[in-house]
C-alpha cells in the first residue's frame, strides 16, 4: 500500500472512530434514555460537522430526493420555531404532520414558521394527512391544511391510518388526480399502522400510489411477508417512509432485556438507539425515517445518527434480532386482520395497543390519551367487558389482549 493510501485509510479510520466515540459518550450519559429517539442529547462531532447536512434518497419514482430523516410533527410546533429553523439548516427537509395533530396546532405551527420564512417553503418536502375517507371530507381537510400552513400546495398528501387498500378506489384516484392537476398536491399516498404488509402489497398492485408511511422497525423488517411487501412497493416505484422505528410495545416491561441489549451493542460500538435506526437506514429501499423530535437535543441526536457513516456489525445485527425474539411477546405487530376478525364487537384492538405503546414505551401519556379518545365513546365504554378469548387464540405473539384492553380503559380513559 502506498504512503498516500495508508494516510487516507488512517484518516478515514480516525474519523469513523471519532464519530463512534461521540455516540458512545452520549449513550453512556443517557442510560436507557427516551424511547422517542436515539442518542438524546448528542452533540455533533467534528467529522459530522464536515458533512453538515442530512443525506437524501430518491422518493420512489417521483423524481424527488428527500432527507433520510423526517421531522415528525406530533409535538408543540408553535412554541418550537427555533427547532424548525435548526432542522432545516441541518438538512431535515422532510416535514410530516397531519390535520388532526394537536387539534390543528401542529399545522398552525408550520404556518407560523412559513409566514415568517416564506422563502424556506421551496426547501421543504411537506407532508400532511387526512383522516377523512369521503371525497368531501378530504377536500375540506386539504383546504384547512393549506390555510393553516400558509402554503399553496402540499408535497405529499396522505390518507391517514389505512387498514386496507379496499377503500382506496377509483373515486379516490380521481380525487387525487384532480388535486394534483389543480396544483394543491404534488403526490398522493397513505399512512398505515395496521395490516401494513397487506396494505403495501395492495398499493403496489394499484399502480398509482406515490408514497406510503408505515410501521417498520428491526422487529418487522426481517419477516418474509414484510420483505415481500417492501420489495413490491420498491418495484412499483412507491416512496417508503418508516415510522415507529424503535419497536416499542404495549406491555412496556422490557427493561432487563434493554439493559442487556445496550451492553452488548456498546461493546460493538453502538448505542441501542443508533443500532435500531441504522438497521433501517441500511435498507436503501426505505427513503426516510420519520421521528418525533420535540426538543433540540433529540433533534441534534438524530441528525448526528443520520450523518454517522459507520455501519452495523454482524454482531450488532445479531444482537438486535435476538432482542426482537426475546421480547416478541410484548410487541403488537399490527396484524389487526388476525385478532379483530374474530371479534363480534367492533373493537379496534391494534389502535388500542398503539395507545398503550405511546403511554408505556414512548412515555407520552398525553399523546396516548389523545389517540385513545378518537375511538368512539360507546366502544371505549364497553371495551373492558368484551370477551377477547377468540382474539387471544389467533394472536401470533400470544399477547394477553384481554388484560391489556382492561388496562387501557383504566389508564387512558
Amino acid at each position: 500500500m502506498s504512503s498516500k493510501s495508508k494516510t487516507s485509510k488512517h484518516q478515514n479510520d480516525s474519523q469513523a472512530a471519532l464519530s463512534r466515540r461521540g455516540f458512545l459518550k452520549t449513550a453512556g450519559a443517557l442510560g436507557v434514555g427516551s424511547m422517542l429517539s436515539p442518542l438524546a442529547g448528542a452533540s455533533m462531532t467534528e467529522a459530522q460537522e464536515t458533512t453538515k447536512t442530512v443525506p437524501t434518497r430518491p422518493f420512489g419514482k417521483t423524481g424527488v430526493n428527500v432527507s433520510t430523516l423526517s421531522l415528525g410533527g406530533m409535538f408543540d410546533i408553535p412554541n418550537n420555531q427555533l427547532l424548525l429553523r435548526q432542522a432545516l439548516q441541518k438538512g431535515v427537509t422532510y416535514w410530516d404532520t397531519a390535520n388532526s395533530y394537536g387539534g390543528g396546532r401542529s399545522e398552525k405551527g408550520i404556518g407560523k414558521y412559513l409566514e415568517r420564512y416564506p422563502d424556506d417553503r421551496k426547501k421543504i418536502f411537506l407532508v400532511t394527512k387526512s383522516g377523512a375517507w369521503s371525497m368531501k371530507g378530504m377536500e375540506d381537510d386539504l383546504a384547512t391544511s393549506l390555510d393553516r400552513m400558509k402554503t399553496d400546495y402540499i408535497d405529499l398528501y396522505f390518507v391517514h391510518g389505512v387498514r386496507s387498500t379496499r377503500g382506496i378506489d377509483s373515486d379516490m384516484r380521481k380525487w387525487a388526480e384532480k388535486a394534483k392537476s389543480s396544483g394543491k398536491i404534488r403526490f398522493f399516498g397513505f399512512s398505515t399502522h395496521s395490516n401494513m404488509e397487506e396494505c403495501l402489497l395492495g398499493a403496489a398492485k394499484l399502480g398509482w400510489i406515490d408514497g406510503i408511511m408505515m410501521t417498520y422497525n428491526f422487529r418487522l423488517m426481517h419477516e418474509d411477508r414484510m420483505k415481500a411487501a417492501v420489495d413490491a412497493c420498491h418495484q412499483a416505484g412507491i416512496g417508503l417512509t418508516a415510522m415507529k422505528t424503535q419497536g416499542g410495545g404495549p406491555i412496556g416491561m422490557e427493561t432487563d432485556n434493554e439493559t442487556a441489549l445496550g451492553a452488548k451493542l456498546l461493546k460493538e460500538g453502538y448505542s441501542e438507539y443508533q443500532a435500531k435506526l441504522k438497521a433501517i437506514w441500511e435498507n436503501q429501499k426505505i427513503a426516510s425515517i420519520c421521528s418525533q423530535m420535540p426538543n433540540m437535543s433529540i433533534l441534534m441526536a438524530n441528525i448526528a445518527a443520520a450523518l454517522d457513516r459507520t455501519s452495523l456489525s454482524d454482531a450488532g445485527r445479531r444482537h438486535l434480532m435476538e432482542y426482537a425474539a426475546n421480547t416478541a411477546s410484548g410487541y403488537c405487530a399490527g396484524c389487526a386482520g388476525n385478532c379483530e376478525s374474530t371479534m363480534l364487537e367492533n373493537v379496534p384492538i391494534a389502535d388500542v395497543m398503539r395507545c398503550l405503546m405511546y403511554s408505556r414505551s414512548y412515555r407520552d401519556g398525553e399523546l396516548a390519551r389523545m389517540v385513545f379518545r378518537e375511538i368512539p365513546k360507546d366502544v371505549r365504554t364497553e371495551m373492558a367487558s368484551v370477551d377477547y378469548a377468540p382474539a387471544e387464540r389467533v394472536c401470533p405473539r400470544k399477547l394477553p389482549i384481554a388484560r391489556l384492553m382492561g388496562e387501557a380503559v383504566q389508564i387512558l380513559s
